[in-house]
């Protein structure tokens, strides 16, 4: 069984620290919702380090993650893991949702590559990703795995999630576009609105 750590105790209002212990990945993740874009990363694939460096400073997310994975065998386990991490520190940072905006969306070019990213911190996991990315391997990171990235966080932090590549020749670009523009569909997203200050954002009244 493996159980999450509770978050740790900080002065910081939206703060959370999660660990995962499994027999193919080893996995520490802290994040600080309202930082200023600092990484700490370590997984074992660079390229994967370099898209999750996007998170933290388009996102304006304190971010910490260490990662001993199995990688004698491949970057699946490390990146799906990763993810499901992740999705849980930031549902445990976020908490109730009170005073969020919820919804959240951003468009990223880089280059000849564009790509839209949106977000709904609905409570209802859902994903749906369309990007037909031109080449199997940036460096060492396998693109068939940036959908088991974004499964995973959407699957433990309860988010509807949309991501589309529009256009995009070079598939470094067409990555790097998708992370940046997740990062500022979430920053929106989880951004406090001052008139709905301690308001749920449904009808609902609990997401």
């Amino acid at each position: 069984m493996n159980t999450p750590t509770a978050p740790e105790a900080t002065s910081a209002a939206r703060v959370a620290e999660v660990t995962r212990n499994t027999a193919e990945t080893k996995i520490r993740v802290r994040v600080d919702l309202d930082g200023t874009g600092r990484a700490k990363l370590a997984t074992g694939i660079g390229f994967f380090d370099h898209m999750l460096d996007q998170i933290a400073r388009h996102g304006l997310i304190d971010l910490e993650i260490e990662c001993e994975g199995d990688l004698h065998i491949d970057g699946h386990h490390t990146v799906e893991d990763v993810g499901i991490t992740l999705g849980q520190a930031v549902a445990r940072a976020v908490g109730d949702k009170k005073g969020i905006r919820r919804y959240g969306h951003a468009y990223v070019p880089l280059d000849e590559a564009l790509s839209r990213v949106v977000i709904d911190f609905s409570g209802r996991p859902g994903l749906v990703m369309d990007v037909p990315f031109t080449s199997g391997m940036v460096g060492a990171f396998d693109t068939q795995l940036t959908y088991e990235f974004f499964q995973g966080f959407v699957n433990h932090a309860g988010v509807t999630l949309h991501i589309d590549n529009l256009k995009g020749v070079n598939a470094h670009h067409q990555c790097e576009t998708v992370f940046k523009a997740f990062a500022r569909a979430v920053r929106a997203a989880l951004e406090l609105d001052p008139r709905s200050a301690g308001v749920i954002p449904s009808t609902k009244g609990s997401l």
